[in-house]
């Protein structure tokens, strides 16, 4: 199976900035091989519904989904990564509606959304929902 484009670029940005937080002891040696990181800021529209649906495959029913995201509208390729590494990745913003209608869509429970604003000009949005 090949890999899309984005995915493959995606991932080789995060690696190069994972390396990076390698040394720096974030997490203990016991919980190494149970995070992953994911992130679905870097994901096409076209790709949100088969991603929800593993969301939803993998959730028990009555599961409990909390996405953060960039809040906002449009794509912006991003090139330089925290600690200036080198990134090639678009970063898309959706509105915290445009997400919930996907979750409902992919058959979950939309319980709240939210926009925040941790600095000035720049917004996040969450979707709360259960399976």
């Amino acid at each position: 199976m090949s890999v899309p484009g984005w995915l493959d670029d995606t991932r080789t940005s995060y690696d190069t900035v994972a390396v990076s937080y390698a040394g720096l002891d974030l997490v203990d040696d016991h919980l190494t091989g149970l995070l992953a990181w994911f992130s679905l800021i870097h994901v096409p529209d076209d790709e949100i519904p088969a991603v929800l649906a593993e969301f939803r495959r993998v959730l028990r029913p009555g599961g409990v989904l909390l996405l953060g995201f960039h809040a906002g509208d449009g794509s912006t390729l991003k090139t330089q990564g925290y600690g200036g590494h080198p990134m090639n990745v678009y970063v898309h913003r959706r509105p915290p509606g445009r997400v919930a209608t996907w979750l409902d869509a992919g058959g979950f429970t939309v319980e709240a959304e939210l926009v925040h604003r941790p600095a000035p000009n720049v917004e996040g949005g969450f979707v709360f929902a259960h399976r």
